[in-house]
């Protein structure tokens, strides 16, 4: 069983692959944590017992005078009762009170796992591939109860845990924080990693050593953001790659999101991860619950790679969902890079006749074949279709499309709404804005409130009708700004602070009625490329546009680091024309960068010679003949583009038989050694043909002595090298 409890100790512990989570419920009813790491064998851990007492300043609790809150280790801290580091909960009374107290009530361990109402979560395929312990904590004097959910996925190192809080007195209670999970580790010897960057240079890795006081990452833009993602490494000093333990935190949501690593007066680490208490308040009224989104924790003893494989494995199989999820994902080619707003339905189709000649398989229509929509000042909220513009009705462009041998795709951003449209003058109300202030606008477009029901139930009807009038197989849904005048009159003036998180429900609730109503469509996320690229998102869309910048170049940096916690296979990527960057590289290069993606255009096909049109359909023979490899094989990552003129990863089946390593050389290097690259993650003693290199080599020597890479003497020189088994 992967959870178990000790009545005698009363000591908890999980089992999640090859790691182990323990906790201890103390004689006076304080939930404390005793241990995560690589698994132990042990159940008596009660050693490991950090109760912090007679520090200097940090009060004492009547009921145990032994220790201390402040410098104790403890599952879910409470505010104001004397642990004066971030508190998990804070609740303010009708008085003005604010100070919380919970004590341990009860727990039941269950097999499988609960769904989380209303939010995106983890889920199984099976109820034998996790346990559940659901322990619950209580403050007596608020009437307030909070059940803590620990799930413990067998197979793998992962645990995910959510909170649900319920208001059982008779007074109204204001949720101040509510996070979902909290980890205090006895040491603060560790490096963070995490994720940052900005529209176009989306998820760059950053490495630093904790410090004193807090490290934060958070958004308080209404979406998780190009800027951080809700994602954090905790590891020691000297993990690499493959060597070295490391603590994976990742939170699935898609709104404000708070992610803190803390450093006490004692030298202890307490990682918290949640909701951004940021402007945030919640009414809980007497009988009501809230559910907190779910916190994931992956445990690594192989250094960074380990977190890796084990959040691409429980994403690609336990989070995404529906026909999409395992399917190989069609080839694109998006108009917009080819016409912009400047488009008909003669010239949709000339690039799809061409598209049929490079063997790719569907066209997506991007923005302006809506109302009245020339360029980025007008049209969003009127989702009727221009037929003046395509000078054809839409059943009529999808069928001479289908004609040409290729699928339809469109383009939607459903969130926003233009000043200048007929919906905002219909329902000007429908826009977020403050009574009396004037509206800011991002790209010339202001937010749909979605914690309206009449707005969710808009949207949901109008992409109805166009997604029932024609044969669409894809949606691309854009998000292109962030949220201001965060209010919404409809709520009464009490709960003006929860409009952030009932935005996002509100945004959950659409997603989930159209991936009901169209379980066939494939649906792709995009916020200007990646800047709502979360694992909230992935639930609905098992795909997101992974940033704007297409140069190859770049896109190295923004994959690799993406890669670090998300599915290659969520990350949509294009090859598009030279002319962006004004870098000049070539059609193999940016195919190669590409292919560790879903795989698509961004171009005018039809000024493409023939001779690379012909390449393109040998790259799109290639991705097909790879993408299983590609898109569900373990990753491994080689040579970082952070660190000189060289980038490497591969790819991996889950028999080890087969795998694919590709080499980007950013510079060629005139008279020097040619460059060793050793793999990773083959069977030792296997023996592996090297296609195309005339080559045979047991996976050892691959491993350990490595691959000698001819010196590239080119700027942009790459190498895609299969490998399979063979009999020795």
């Amino acid at each position: 069983m992967a959870i178990l409890f000790d009545a005698q100790t009363q000591i908890f512990q999980l089992h999640a692959g090859d790691s182990t989570y323990a906790m201890q419920v103390s004689p006076e009813g304080y939930l404390f944590h005793l241990y995560y790491g690589k698994h132990v064998s042990d159940s008596a851990l009660g050693h490991l017992e950090v109760l912090g007492g007679g520090a200097s300043f940090s009060p004492n609790p009547a009921d145990a005078p032994r220790l201390s809150l402040d410098t104790a280790l403890l599952e879910y801290p409470c505010g104001g009762t004397g642990d004066f580091r971030r508190p998990a909960v804070q609740v303010l009374e009708e008085n003005g009170a604010s100070g919380v107290q919970l004590h341990y009530v009860s727990h039941e361990i269950l097999q499988g796992k609960p769904a989380l109402p209303g939010l995106p979560a983890t889920y199984l395929n099976d109820p034998a591939q996790a346990d559940t312990l659901a322990v619950t904590l209580a403050d007596e004097h608020l009437g307030l109860r909070v059940t803590l959910y620990y799930c413990a996925f067998a197979g793998q190192n992962a645990i995910t845990r959510w909170a649900v809080l319920q208001n059982t007195g008779s007074q109204r209670l204001e949720l101040r924080s509510i996070l979902s999970a909290c980890v205090d580790f006895p040491g603060s010897d560790f490096d963070m990693i995490s994720l940052h960057g900005a529209w176009a240079r989306e998820r760059y890795v950053e490495r630093h050593p904790l410090f004193h006081g807090g490290s934060t990452l958070q958004s308080r833009r209404g979406s998780s953001g190009h800027q951080l993602n809700p994602f954090a490494i905790l590891c020691a000093k000297t993990a690499t790659e493959e060597q070295g333990e490391a603590y994976g935190f990742h939170l699935v949501y898609s709104g404000n999101f708070l992610l803190d690593a803390e450093v006490s007066q004692m030298g202890g680490t307490r990682l918290s991860i949640g909701v951004n208490p940021y402007d945030f308040a919640w009414q809980l009224l007497p009988g009501e619950n809230f559910t907190t989104p779910e916190a994931v924790l992956a445990y690594s003893g192989e250094g960074l790679g380990g977190i890796t494989r084990t959040l691409h494995r429980l994403y690609r199989k336990n989070l995404c969902r529906g026909a999409w999820r395992d399917a190989p994902r069609p080839i694109l080619i998006n108009n917009w890079e080819a016409t912009y707003f400047n488009f008909d339905a003669d010239k949709l189709v000339a690039i799809a006749r061409q598209a049929a000649k490079a063997d790719i398989d569907m066209l997506v229509m991007d923005d302006g074949w809506f109302g009245k929509r020339e360029d980025d000042q007008s049209g969003l909220g009127d989702w009727f279709v221009n037929e003046a513009k395509l000078g054809c009705p839409l059943r009529e462009l999808v069928e001479r499309v289908k004609a040409e041998g290729l699928r339809f795709g469109i383009w939607f951003e459903p969130e926003m709404i233009s000043p200048d449209s007929d919906l905002f003058r219909a329902h000007p109300d429908w826009a977020l804005h403050i009574p009396g202030q004037s509206r800011t606008l991002g790209r010339n477009q202001c937010v749909l409130n979605l914690t309206l029901p009449a707005v969710r139930a808009y949207l949901i009807e109008q992409l109805s009708a166009v997604l029932e009038s024609t044969d669409i197989s894809y949606v691309k849904w854009d998000f292109n700004r962030n949220l201001t005048e965060v209010f919404s009159p409809a709520l009464p003036a009490a709960q003006g602070r929860e409009v952030w998180h009932r935005y996002v429900l509100g945004l959950y609730e659409i997603l989930e009625a159209l991936n009901v109503r169209f379980p066939q469509i494939l649906f792709e996320s995009c916020s200007g490329g990646g800047g709502r690229f979360d694992p909230g998102m992935l639930y609905y869309m098992p795909q997101t546009w992974c940033s704007d910048n297409t140069d190859a170049s770049e896109r190295l940096k923004i994959q690799y680091g993406t890669s670090l916690c998300y599915p290659i296979a969520s990350m949509g990527s294009h090859v598009a024309a030279i002319h962006q960057g004004g870098r000049q590289t070539p059609l193999s290069f940016r195919g190669g960068v590409a292919m560790a993606g879903t795989f698509g255009y961004e171009l005018d096909l039809t000024k493409i010679p023939p001779d690379e049109i012909l390449e393109m359909k040998q790259m799109n023979r290639n991705f097909r003949a790879w993408q299983k490899l590609t898109a569900q094989g373990d990753f491994y990552r080689l040579r970082s583009p952070f660190e000189g003129e060289e980038c490497a990863w591969m790819f991996v089946s889950e028999d080890k038989r087969e795998a694919l390593v590709q080499y980007f050389r950013l510079r060629g290097t005139p008279d020097a050694w040619p460059p060793r690259l050793r793999l990773q993650g083959l069977a030792p003693d296997a023996l592996y043909a090297l296609e195309g290199w005339n080559r045979t080599l047991h996976g050892d020597t691959l491993m350990h002595a490595g691959l000698v890479i001819p010196n590239p003497q080119q700027d942009y020189t790459d190498y895609n090298i299969h490998l399979k088994q063979v009999d020795g």
